[in-house]
């Protein structure tokens, strides 16, 4: 009940965010205001939701936007001719540490409903059982990986860009960054790749979120897609009052960020529990690394208050 609460909360920081980032993704493609942009891409997910054969199409489509995304980046951080050598000295031995923007980044990459949505997802087509064991440790390594290297990637592109003194846009920052360096076009492809990854994400965080909780009263069960359908509309009404797309976004990081450890520590011990995995036993050097990040992340948290 815990960690479905905190999921939930989670995911409706994580939904207004990607809701917040659909919206952008719009405005770059279009040039319409991030509200109204925001409001349509709620309008297609709900579309796309509510229809089996589109939901696969999107699943498609935004594969090859993914593709896209990885080609354009490494493209402009090439271009950028970012300080790789400072970077990576950098990356070992930093200057300036900051806590709170390594929760933020963290929480946005693995926490809140995040770490749970490929595992629910497999749940939900019936994958599953130690015979499967391998086919999920592969899919979560390969995910894992590749997020790490756009995110790497992406750094080194902004910072080729702020090292030349390009003013990079606060409206909309990591659209900016691809403009000054892959000029229009460049631009919009990014605007497509954002909107296409943003409101999957939805779809993804809501499905979630609300799979934690419909085992607690079949009504939720029984009527799954209206509450989906309900938790969308209830993000989207939330980015529309508070506004603020890109501040939305870091938020959603950081407070799934903090989520992060604590529903680490319910999985690390749900996995001693012999009641709850009887087949299975997670392998000690998972337990002790797991613990040590749960121990930084604490010791982060506790350092910024």
């Amino acid at each position: 009940y815990v960690l479905a609460a905190m999921i939930v909360f989670g995911g409706i920081a994580f939904n207004t965010g990607n809701i917040a980032g659909a919206g952008l993704g719009i405005q770059v493609c279009t040039g319409l205001p991030t509200p109204i942009g925001a409001a349509i891409s709620a309008a297609i997910t709900l579309f796309i939701f509510w229809q089996k054969d589109a939901g696969r199409a999107m699943d498609v489509f935004t594969k090859y936007m993914g593709i896209l995304m990885i080609v354009l980046a490494c493209y402009v951080a090439f271009v950028a001719h970012p300080p790789v050598a400072d970077a990576m000295v950098q990356m070992v031995w930093p200057g300036k540490v900051s806590a709170l923007a390594i929760i933020t980044i963290v929480g946005g990459t693995v926490g809140g409903y995040i770490s749970f949505a490929g595992a629910h997802r497999l749940l939900e087509v019936g994958i599953t059982g130690i015979t499967n064991l391998g086919k999920v440790n592969k899919g979560a390594v390969t995910g894992i990986v590749l997020t790490g290297i756009m995110r790497f990637v992406l750094f080194l592109a902004a910072l080729g860009v702020v090292v030349q003194g390009k003013w990079i846009d606060a409206a909309n920052p990591a659209a900016s960054v691809f403009k000054i360096v892959a000029g229009n076009m460049g631009y919009f492809f990014f605007g497509m790749v954002m909107w296409a990854a943003s409101i999957t994400s939805v779809i993804g965080a809501s499905f979630t979120a609300i799979s934690f909780i419909k085992t607690f009263h079949p009504a939720i069960e029984a009527q799954q897609k209206i509450w989906v359908t309900g938790f969308i509309l209830l993000s989207t009404g939330i980015f529309e009052w508070i506004g603020q797309p890109v501040n939305v976004l870091v938020w959603a990081g950081t407070v799934n960020g903090f989520i992060l450890p604590l529903a680490l520590v319910i999985i690390l011990l749900a996995a001693l529990k012999y009641r709850i995995t009887p087949n299975y036993r997670h392998a000690l050097w998972l337990q002790i690394v797991g613990w040590i990040v749960v121990a930084g992340m604490l010791w982060m948290i506790i350092g910024i208050y």
